[in-house]
Parts: C-alpha cells; sequence; structure tokens
C-alpha cells in the first residue's frame, strides 16, 4: 500500500507511507471540498485518501459523484484539490442540464 495512501496538508494531497498515521488522520480529517443539492440530486466531492488509479498514472484521490436525481451514479474523480473544485462545477452544470 505503500505510496497508495494520502492526507491533505492544507489542500495538498501528501502520500504516507505509515497506515497508523493514515489511519488517525482519516478519522478525524474533513474531506468534503463541496457538498451542493440542485433539485432532487445531491452533489458530492470528496478526498478520497487513497490512490483509485491502482498504479495506472497520476493519482486519482477526489471524488465526484451524484445521489439522486437523472444522473444518479454518475461519477468522476481527479488528483488535486483544485482539478476537484473545477469538477464539482462542472458534475453541477451537467445535472441543471439533465
Amino acid at each position: 500500500m505503500l505510496d497508495s495512501t494520502y492526507i491533505l496538508d492544507g489542500k495538498k494531497p501528501v502520500a504516507v507511507s505509515d497506515m497508523k498515521t493514515w489511519g488517525k488522520w482519516f478519522q478525524k480529517a474533513n474531506r468534503t471540498v463541496a457538498l451542493t443539492i440542485i433539485s432532487d440530486s445531491k452533489i458530492s466531492t470528496v478526498f478520497l485518501g487513497l490512490d483509485h488509479a491502482f498504479g495506472g498514472g497520476p493519482p486519482l484521490l477526489f471524488e465526484t459523484l451524484v445521489f439522486g436525481g437523472k444522473l444518479d451514479g454518475e461519477m468522476d474523480r481527479c488528483s488535486t484539490w483544485e482539478e476537484a473544485e473545477k469538477m464539482h462545477l462542472d458534475m453541477c452544470n451537467r445535472v441543471r442540464e439533465a
């Protein structure tokens, strides 16, 4: 699991190799980047803390997911906080247009 666990230092992901350090941080951290409700849809963007690229390219550490509505289950992932903010806004626009 080396190089696949991350914590946030402010808004910057930092790889950690010690699972105890990661676990303690993960339990108490506010991992929410953004949360928006549009009609019957909730759009959530969070820091995952685990690399979901699984070694296939840059680490995918942030996820936007739609709950409810026409785009229920739509999901996207990215690598940085800044990308996550944009990804969240893009998904909100998709939900509005659906």
